[in-house]
Protein backbone atom coordinates (compact mmCIF):
# COMPACT_ATOMS: atom_id res chain seq x y z
CA UNK A 1 0.00 0.00 0.00
CA UNK A 2 1.31 3.41 -0.79
CA UNK A 3 -0.44 6.08 0.75
CA UNK A 4 -0.63 9.58 -1.31
CA UNK A 5 1.54 8.66 -4.06
CA UNK A 6 2.04 8.81 -7.37
CA UNK A 7 2.67 6.74 -10.45
CA UNK A 8 6.30 7.41 -10.98
CA UNK A 9 6.63 7.93 -7.02
CA UNK A 10 5.67 4.45 -6.32
CA UNK A 11 8.47 3.23 -9.31
CA UNK A 12 10.85 5.21 -7.26
CA UNK A 13 9.68 3.48 -3.74
CA UNK A 14 10.01 0.34 -5.54
CA UNK A 15 14.15 0.83 -5.87
CA UNK A 16 15.92 -1.07 -2.94
CA UNK A 17 12.14 -1.67 -1.25
CA UNK A 18 13.95 -4.18 0.60
CA UNK A 19 16.62 -1.74 2.42
CA UNK A 20 13.63 0.31 3.31
CA UNK A 21 11.56 -2.28 4.36
CA UNK A 22 14.08 -3.00 6.81
CA UNK A 23 13.48 -0.11 8.74
CA UNK A 24 10.78 -1.17 10.48
CA UNK A 25 12.78 -3.76 11.98
CA UNK A 26 14.79 -3.59 15.48
CA UNK A 27 17.05 -5.80 14.01
CA UNK A 28 18.36 -3.78 11.20
CA UNK A 29 19.57 -1.86 13.58
CA UNK A 30 22.54 -4.10 15.39
CA UNK A 31 24.84 -3.28 12.29
CA UNK A 32 24.95 0.70 12.46
CA UNK A 33 27.39 1.02 9.28
CA UNK A 34 24.78 -0.92 7.05
CA UNK A 35 21.97 1.17 8.39
CA UNK A 36 23.63 4.41 7.58
CA UNK A 37 25.02 3.33 3.98
CA UNK A 38 21.01 3.09 3.95
CA UNK A 39 20.37 6.74 4.92
CA UNK A 40 23.01 8.06 3.23
CA UNK A 41 21.54 7.07 0.22
CA UNK A 42 17.69 8.42 1.07
CA UNK A 43 19.45 11.66 1.89
CA UNK A 44 21.56 11.67 -0.86
CA UNK A 45 18.57 10.16 -3.86
CA UNK A 46 14.92 9.91 -1.43
CA UNK A 47 15.34 12.52 1.40
CA UNK A 48 11.44 12.16 1.69
CA UNK A 49 11.16 8.20 0.98
CA UNK A 50 8.41 5.97 1.64
CA UNK A 51 9.27 2.80 3.92
CA UNK A 52 6.85 -0.15 3.24
CA UNK A 53 6.79 -1.79 6.95
CA UNK A 54 6.36 -5.09 7.85
CA UNK A 55 4.10 -6.93 10.61
CA UNK A 56 1.15 -5.97 8.94
CA UNK A 57 2.38 -2.27 9.49
CA UNK A 58 0.60 0.30 6.70
CA UNK A 59 4.19 2.42 5.95
CA UNK A 60 5.64 5.27 6.65
CA UNK A 61 7.70 8.22 5.43
CA UNK A 62 11.25 7.99 6.13
CA UNK A 63 12.53 11.90 6.96
CA UNK A 64 16.16 12.24 6.49
CA UNK A 65 17.59 15.41 5.94
CA UNK A 66 18.17 18.10 9.01
CA UNK A 67 15.79 20.73 7.76
CA UNK A 68 12.77 18.92 7.09
CA UNK A 69 13.71 16.91 10.54
CA UNK A 70 13.19 20.50 11.95
CA UNK A 71 10.29 21.52 9.72
CA UNK A 72 8.04 18.83 11.03
CA UNK A 73 9.28 19.26 14.42
CA UNK A 74 8.27 22.45 14.67
CA UNK A 75 4.91 22.24 13.52
CA UNK A 76 2.49 20.48 15.45
CA UNK A 77 -0.74 21.88 14.13
CA UNK A 78 0.64 20.19 10.24
CA UNK A 79 2.09 17.16 12.57
CA UNK A 80 0.81 15.72 15.67
CA UNK A 81 2.78 13.31 18.34
CA UNK A 82 -0.44 12.45 20.52
CA UNK A 83 -1.50 9.03 20.98
CA UNK A 84 -4.61 9.47 19.56
CA UNK A 85 -3.48 10.14 16.26
CA UNK A 86 -0.76 7.19 16.46
CA UNK A 87 2.23 8.67 18.83
CA UNK A 88 5.77 8.65 18.49
CA UNK A 89 6.73 5.78 17.73
CA UNK A 90 5.60 2.76 15.32
CA UNK A 91 4.92 -0.96 17.12
CA UNK A 92 6.67 -4.15 16.21
CA UNK A 93 5.56 -7.40 17.39
CA UNK A 94 7.23 -7.41 20.64
CA UNK A 95 6.63 -3.82 21.78
CA UNK A 96 2.90 -4.29 20.78
CA UNK A 97 2.89 -7.65 22.99
CA UNK A 98 4.46 -5.47 26.23
CA UNK A 99 1.46 -2.65 25.36
CA UNK A 100 -0.95 -5.40 25.49
CA UNK A 101 0.13 -6.45 28.94
CA UNK A 102 0.12 -3.12 30.38
CA UNK A 103 -2.85 -2.34 29.34
CA UNK A 104 -4.48 -5.66 30.09
CA UNK A 105 -6.69 -7.32 32.42
CA UNK A 106 -4.26 -9.24 34.82
CA UNK A 107 -2.88 -5.46 35.38
CA UNK A 108 -5.43 -3.49 34.97
CA UNK A 109 -7.61 -5.40 37.70
CA UNK A 110 -5.18 -4.64 39.95
CA UNK A 111 -5.46 -0.66 39.74
CA UNK A 112 -9.64 -0.61 38.92
CA UNK A 113 -9.65 2.74 39.98
CA UNK A 114 -7.23 3.90 37.60
CA UNK A 115 -6.72 3.17 33.83
CA UNK A 116 -3.20 3.41 34.12
CA UNK A 117 -2.06 3.96 30.56
CA UNK A 118 -5.03 4.17 28.75
CA UNK A 119 -6.48 6.90 29.84
CA UNK A 120 -2.89 8.67 30.80
CA UNK A 121 -0.63 9.73 28.86
CA UNK A 122 2.70 11.62 28.91
CA UNK A 123 3.57 14.62 27.56
CA UNK A 124 6.00 13.76 25.08
CA UNK A 125 2.75 11.73 23.31
CA UNK A 126 1.24 14.90 23.58
CA UNK A 127 0.29 18.16 21.10
CA UNK A 128 -0.23 22.06 22.41
CA UNK A 129 -1.73 23.15 24.58
CA UNK A 130 -1.92 20.13 26.42
CA UNK A 131 1.93 19.17 25.72
CA UNK A 132 2.31 22.77 27.12
CA UNK A 133 0.56 22.69 30.61
CA UNK A 134 2.02 19.58 31.29
CA UNK A 135 5.62 20.74 30.48
CA UNK A 136 4.95 23.49 32.70
CA UNK A 137 4.38 20.97 35.61
CA UNK A 138 7.43 19.48 35.19
CA UNK A 139 9.96 22.36 33.93
CA UNK A 140 10.51 23.61 37.59
CA UNK A 141 12.68 20.77 38.13
CA UNK A 142 15.09 20.38 35.65
CA UNK A 143 15.49 24.58 35.91
CA UNK A 144 19.30 25.67 35.02
CA UNK A 145 19.60 26.90 38.61
CA UNK A 146 18.55 23.63 39.99
CA UNK A 147 20.42 21.30 37.94
CA UNK A 148 23.70 23.53 38.07
CA UNK A 149 23.25 22.84 41.83
CA UNK A 150 22.93 19.14 41.85
CA UNK A 151 26.38 19.58 39.92
CA UNK A 152 28.27 18.87 43.36
CA UNK A 153 26.19 15.53 43.48
CA UNK A 154 26.97 14.46 39.94
CA UNK A 155 30.51 15.13 40.46
CA UNK A 156 30.83 13.53 43.66
CA UNK A 157 29.01 10.19 42.54
CA UNK A 158 31.47 10.09 39.25
CA UNK A 159 34.11 10.13 41.63
CA UNK A 160 33.11 7.37 43.87
CA UNK A 161 31.85 5.04 41.48
CA UNK A 162 35.22 5.39 39.22
CA UNK A 163 37.35 5.33 42.46
CA UNK A 164 35.16 1.54 43.06
CA UNK A 165 36.59 0.14 39.93
CA UNK A 166 39.85 1.93 39.44
CA UNK A 167 41.84 -0.71 41.48
CA UNK A 168 40.12 -3.65 39.61
CA UNK A 169 42.15 -3.51 36.39
CA UNK A 170 39.30 -4.33 34.09
CA UNK A 171 35.64 -4.09 34.29
CA UNK A 172 31.93 -4.41 32.51
CA UNK A 173 31.47 -0.41 31.93
CA UNK A 174 27.90 -0.27 31.38
CA UNK A 175 26.16 -1.99 34.17
CA UNK A 176 29.04 -0.63 36.68
CA UNK A 177 29.68 3.16 35.16
CA UNK A 178 26.86 4.30 32.60
CA UNK A 179 23.97 2.67 33.76
CA UNK A 180 25.06 3.44 37.28
CA UNK A 181 25.62 6.89 37.19
CA UNK A 182 21.88 7.77 35.62
CA UNK A 183 19.78 5.23 38.02
CA UNK A 184 21.39 7.06 41.15
CA UNK A 185 21.01 10.55 40.07
CA UNK A 186 17.44 9.72 38.56
CA UNK A 187 16.99 8.04 42.96
CA UNK A 188 18.14 11.45 44.24
CA UNK A 189 15.77 13.51 41.80
CA UNK A 190 12.99 11.41 43.07
CA UNK A 191 14.32 11.73 46.48
CA UNK A 192 14.14 8.41 46.97
CA UNK A 193 16.71 5.65 48.87
CA UNK A 194 19.94 5.05 46.45
CA UNK A 195 18.59 1.12 47.53
CA UNK A 196 15.50 0.96 45.16
CA UNK A 197 17.75 2.91 42.41
CA UNK A 198 17.83 -1.47 41.18
CA UNK A 199 14.28 -1.45 41.02
CA UNK A 200 13.71 1.53 38.95
CA UNK A 201 16.34 0.51 36.53
CA UNK A 202 14.45 -2.64 36.23
CA UNK A 203 11.67 -1.15 35.33
CA UNK A 204 13.03 0.69 33.30
CA UNK A 205 14.27 -2.05 30.97
CA UNK A 206 11.07 -3.62 31.24
CA UNK A 207 9.93 -0.61 29.08
CA UNK A 208 12.47 -0.23 26.64
CA UNK A 209 13.74 -3.58 26.57
CA UNK A 210 11.07 -5.28 24.35
CA UNK A 211 12.99 -5.44 21.01
CA UNK A 212 16.41 -5.97 22.91
CA UNK A 213 17.30 -10.29 22.48
CA UNK A 214 19.13 -9.80 25.55
CA UNK A 215 16.22 -8.28 27.71
CA UNK A 216 13.42 -10.28 26.15
CA UNK A 217 11.06 -11.09 29.25
CA UNK A 218 9.03 -13.47 29.70
CA UNK A 219 5.23 -12.39 30.26
CA UNK A 220 4.63 -12.82 33.67
CA UNK A 221 7.76 -11.02 34.70
CA UNK A 222 6.46 -8.19 32.72
CA UNK A 223 3.32 -7.97 34.50
CA UNK A 224 4.57 -8.32 37.61
CA UNK A 225 7.12 -5.23 36.98
CA UNK A 226 4.37 -3.29 35.73
CA UNK A 227 2.20 -4.00 38.37
CA UNK A 228 5.12 -3.40 41.25
CA UNK A 229 6.34 -0.02 39.13
CA UNK A 230 2.58 1.61 39.16
CA UNK A 231 1.89 0.64 42.78
CA UNK A 232 5.33 2.36 43.24
CA UNK A 233 4.79 5.38 41.51
CA UNK A 234 1.06 5.92 43.29
CA UNK A 235 2.24 5.36 47.31
CA UNK A 236 5.23 7.58 46.68
CA UNK A 237 2.76 9.99 44.82
CA UNK A 238 0.82 10.01 48.40
CA UNK A 239 4.05 10.00 50.34
CA UNK A 240 4.61 13.96 48.52
CA UNK A 241 1.17 14.73 49.22
CA UNK A 242 0.85 14.04 52.38
CA UNK A 243 4.70 15.07 52.77
CA UNK A 244 6.29 17.27 49.89
CA UNK A 245 9.44 17.88 49.66
CA UNK A 246 12.25 19.66 46.56
CA UNK A 247 12.20 17.00 44.76
CA UNK A 248 11.23 16.23 41.50
CA UNK A 249 8.00 13.18 42.26
CA UNK A 250 6.71 16.51 44.91
CA UNK A 251 7.01 19.03 42.46
CA UNK A 252 4.48 16.73 39.94
CA UNK A 253 2.12 15.55 42.87
CA UNK A 254 1.44 19.30 44.35
CA UNK A 255 2.05 21.78 41.26
CA UNK A 256 -0.77 23.24 40.35
CA UNK A 257 -1.19 24.91 36.06
CA UNK A 258 -4.26 26.87 35.70
CA UNK A 259 -5.58 25.68 38.99
CA UNK A 260 -5.04 22.04 38.10
CA UNK A 261 -3.45 19.42 39.58
CA UNK A 262 -1.86 16.81 37.39
CA UNK A 263 -4.35 13.90 37.33
CA UNK A 264 -3.09 10.32 39.00
CA UNK A 265 -3.07 8.47 35.44
CA UNK A 266 -0.69 11.57 33.98
CA UNK A 267 1.40 11.16 36.84
CA UNK A 268 2.10 7.88 36.73
CA UNK A 269 2.80 8.00 32.45
CA UNK A 270 4.98 11.23 33.83
CA UNK A 271 6.59 9.13 36.22
CA UNK A 272 7.40 6.39 33.42
CA UNK A 273 8.72 8.95 30.88
CA UNK A 274 10.86 10.59 33.76
CA UNK A 275 12.33 6.79 34.44
CA UNK A 276 13.12 5.96 31.24
CA UNK A 277 14.59 9.23 29.89
CA UNK A 278 16.54 9.52 32.56
CA UNK A 279 18.16 6.56 32.23
CA UNK A 280 18.11 4.79 28.62
CA UNK A 281 19.42 7.92 26.91
CA UNK A 282 21.97 8.39 29.38
CA UNK A 283 23.25 5.63 29.42
CA UNK A 284 23.49 5.13 25.93
CA UNK A 285 25.57 8.54 25.48
CA UNK A 286 27.62 7.74 28.27
CA UNK A 287 28.79 4.13 26.59
CA UNK A 288 28.72 5.31 23.19
CA UNK A 289 31.12 7.91 24.25
CA UNK A 290 33.15 5.85 25.50
CA UNK A 291 33.23 3.37 22.70
CA UNK A 292 34.38 6.57 20.34
CA UNK A 293 37.50 7.60 22.45
CA UNK A 294 38.44 3.62 22.76
CA UNK A 295 37.78 3.57 18.81
CA UNK A 296 39.61 7.10 18.23
CA UNK A 297 42.24 7.28 20.30
CA UNK A 298 43.68 10.72 18.67
CA UNK A 299 40.51 12.28 19.57
CA UNK A 300 41.12 11.29 23.25
CA UNK A 301 44.47 12.40 22.98
CA UNK A 302 42.81 15.76 22.08
CA UNK A 303 40.61 15.52 25.01
CA UNK A 304 43.69 15.02 27.63
CA UNK A 305 45.62 17.37 25.80
CA UNK A 306 43.01 19.85 26.20
CA UNK A 307 40.29 19.79 28.83
CA UNK A 308 38.70 22.98 27.63
CA UNK A 309 37.08 21.04 24.51
CA UNK A 310 34.98 19.21 27.10
CA UNK A 311 31.87 20.72 26.01
CA UNK A 312 33.16 20.34 22.45
CA UNK A 313 33.15 16.67 23.10
CA UNK A 314 30.26 16.01 25.00
CA UNK A 315 27.97 17.55 21.66
CA UNK A 316 30.00 15.63 19.31
CA UNK A 317 29.52 12.34 21.23
CA UNK A 318 25.67 12.89 21.58
CA UNK A 319 25.57 13.76 17.68
CA UNK A 320 27.81 10.53 17.00
CA UNK A 321 26.18 8.21 19.22
CA UNK A 322 22.03 9.40 18.56
CA UNK A 323 20.67 8.24 22.01
CA UNK A 324 17.30 8.85 20.52
CA UNK A 325 17.42 7.14 17.21
CA UNK A 326 14.22 8.15 15.82
CA UNK A 327 10.50 9.59 16.94
CA UNK A 328 7.41 9.86 14.78
CA UNK A 329 4.34 11.84 13.87
CA UNK A 330 0.97 11.89 12.24
CA UNK A 331 0.40 14.42 9.43
CA UNK A 332 -2.87 16.13 10.31
CA UNK A 333 -3.28 17.25 6.90
CA UNK A 334 -2.52 17.00 3.40
CA UNK A 335 0.99 18.58 2.74
CA UNK A 336 3.89 18.95 0.41
CA UNK A 337 7.17 17.96 2.11
CA UNK A 338 10.40 18.57 -0.16
CA UNK A 339 8.72 16.91 -3.72
CA UNK A 340 6.20 14.55 -2.21
CA UNK A 341 2.60 14.81 -1.29
CA UNK A 342 2.13 13.68 2.22
CA UNK A 343 -1.61 12.89 2.71
CA UNK A 344 -3.76 13.43 5.87
CA UNK A 345 -3.12 10.42 8.47
CA UNK A 346 0.45 9.52 6.87
CA UNK A 347 3.04 8.56 9.46
CA UNK A 348 6.76 10.04 9.14
CA UNK A 349 9.45 8.62 10.85
CA UNK A 350 12.55 11.32 12.02
CA UNK A 351 15.59 9.67 11.89
CA UNK A 352 17.86 11.97 14.22
CA UNK A 353 20.85 9.46 13.82
CA UNK A 354 19.95 10.39 9.81
CA UNK A 355 19.87 14.04 10.61
CA UNK A 356 23.27 13.88 12.78
CA UNK A 357 24.94 12.48 9.42
CA UNK A 358 23.63 15.19 7.13
CA UNK A 359 26.62 16.33 4.73
CA UNK A 360 24.78 19.80 4.14
CA UNK A 361 25.35 20.91 7.62
CA UNK A 362 28.75 19.10 8.28
CA UNK A 363 31.76 19.02 6.76
CA UNK A 364 32.63 15.21 6.89
CA UNK A 365 29.89 14.20 9.01
CA UNK A 366 31.40 10.14 9.42
CA UNK A 367 34.17 11.22 11.26
CA UNK A 368 34.28 11.49 15.12
CA UNK A 369 36.00 14.79 15.86
CA UNK A 370 36.15 16.43 19.49
CA UNK A 371 37.06 20.29 18.29
CA UNK A 372 33.85 20.15 15.72
CA UNK A 373 32.00 23.48 15.50
CA UNK A 374 28.75 22.69 13.70
CA UNK A 375 24.80 23.29 14.35
CA UNK A 376 23.29 21.35 17.42
CA UNK A 377 22.54 17.89 16.63
CA UNK A 378 19.31 16.98 16.80
CA UNK A 379 19.89 13.72 19.18
CA UNK A 380 17.81 15.79 21.67
CA UNK A 381 14.89 16.34 19.62
CA UNK A 382 13.76 19.89 18.48
CA UNK A 383 10.68 22.28 19.00
CA UNK A 384 8.66 22.02 21.58
CA UNK A 385 9.57 18.14 22.66
CA UNK A 386 12.93 19.47 22.81
CA UNK A 387 13.94 17.15 25.57
CA UNK A 388 13.01 18.89 28.77
CA UNK A 389 16.25 17.85 31.06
Amino acid sequence: VYLGLEKEEIERCELNKEARTSLSQAATFQDQDAVHEIFSELRREDPVAWCPELEGGRGFWSITKYDDIQFVSKNPKLFSSDRVHGGITFETAETRRIRKISRGKEVQEKFKNLNILEAGDSMIQMDPPAHTMHRRMVAPGFSPKRLLNLSPQIRQRCVDILTQISGKGKCEFISSVSAELPIQMLAELFGVSQEERTKLLEWSNVIIGGDDPDMRIDTDHTITALTELYQYAINLHQKRREEPGDDLISMLANTEVEGKLMSMNDYVSAFILLIVAGNETTRNSISGGVLALSQHPEERQKLLEDPLLINNAVDEIIRWVHPVIYMSRTALEDIKLGDKNIKKGDRLVLWYMSGNRDEDKWDDPFSFNVTRNGPRHLSFGYGQHLCIG
